[in-house]
């Protein structure tokens, strides 16, 4: 029996386009998205432990162990299976804590999937996703595993194949509380789809947009600081900075860049004070499967 593993990927997402189409009577907004992993990850260390308890080893700064995603879906899973094991998780974190891109759906998923294996459960990726339904919405589609349409409140899946991409990101330091910006009544809650058919004939993800970006940018000024920023730098070398986008929620935004002007993009937000105080940049690629897929159901 496997007893401990290592070095478990988690990887951050982007929303190439997010788009608030409908809201429920239970209040939960309808939405529909493409999501992509790209290779900036979390990583996840996991360990066996024989006495049923769970544990999260080391401190994260703004991660209170007893509440972290990570020692929830342990919880979760071991209620759910009746699995009598224990494990102690270590986590490092490498994506942007409240950027909107995922890391803690993320980081779950990649635990689920993790102890899929070190448990010895032999769950499906069908009957694992539901699981993972009740820690957050994005959860599902980390265990989906490949880039995907979404719709409903974000967990109804299909494969939405896209080409390879490089990105240019700028997580501004920020986070933006999301309950804020969905609860805003200047939020557009009625956009019409752009139907999956379409993007599978070959529409761009990039004839939609993000319709929580408006709300963030008003709500948090270094997002609306680094949006401008980024269409600056598409404009300074011959990009469309039309093509710059908002990641779920916020605070992270992004532009996919050809790889022969990623260095001249990053040059130009590195260059002089342009930045605003405690922002990052990241230069990214797309990843059509998430590393776990085959291995995690195996």
């Amino acid at each position: 029996m496997i007893t401990e593993l290592r070095h478990l990927p988690a990887p951050a997402k982007l929303n190439l386009f997010l788009h608030v189409t409908g809201r429920r009577a239970d209040g939960y907004h309808l939405l529909e998205t493409v999501f992509e992993m790209v290779d900036l990850d979390d990583r996840i260390h996991l360990r066996v432990r024989h006495d049923g308890a769970i544990r999260r080893l080391g401190t994260l700064p703004g991660i209170d162990p007893d509440t972290d995603l990570t020692v929830r879906a342990a919880h979760l899973l071991a209620r759910q299976t009746g699995c009598p094991l224990g494990v102690e998780i270590e986590l490092e974190k490498r994506i942007p804590i409240g950027g909107g891109l995922g890391g803690g759906s993320s980081d779950a998923a990649t635990v689920l999937m993790g102890l899929n294996r070190l448990w010895a459960l032999g769950l499906t990726p069908a009957q694992l996703a539901p699981i993972g339904a009740q820690l957050g919405a994005d959860v599902p589609f980390f265990i989906f595993g490949e880039t995907a349409y979404a719709t409903g409140v974000g967990d109804e899946l299909s494969a939405c194949p896209q080409p390879a991409r490089a990105y240019v990101l700028i997580a501004p330091g920020v986070g933006v509380a999301t309950p804020r910006v969905f609860g805003d009544p200047g939020l557009t809650r009625d956009t019409k789809p752009l139907k999956i058919d379409g993007l599978l004939r070959g529409q761009s993800v990039f004839c939609g947009r993000n319709d929580l970006e408006p709300v963030a940018a008003r709500l948090e000024a270094k997002v609306d600081a680094s949006l401008l920023l980024l269409r600056d730098a598409a404009r300074s070398v011959g990009i469309d900075p039309g093509l710059t986008r908002m990641s779920g929620s916020g605070s992270t935004v992004f532009l996919p860049v050809p790889e022969d002007h990623l260095a001249a993009v990053v040059r130009f937000l590195e260059i002089g004070n342009r930045l605003c105080k405690g922002a990052s940049v990241h230069v990214v690629r797309s990843v059509a499967r998430h590393p776990l897929r085959c291995w995690a159901f195996a």
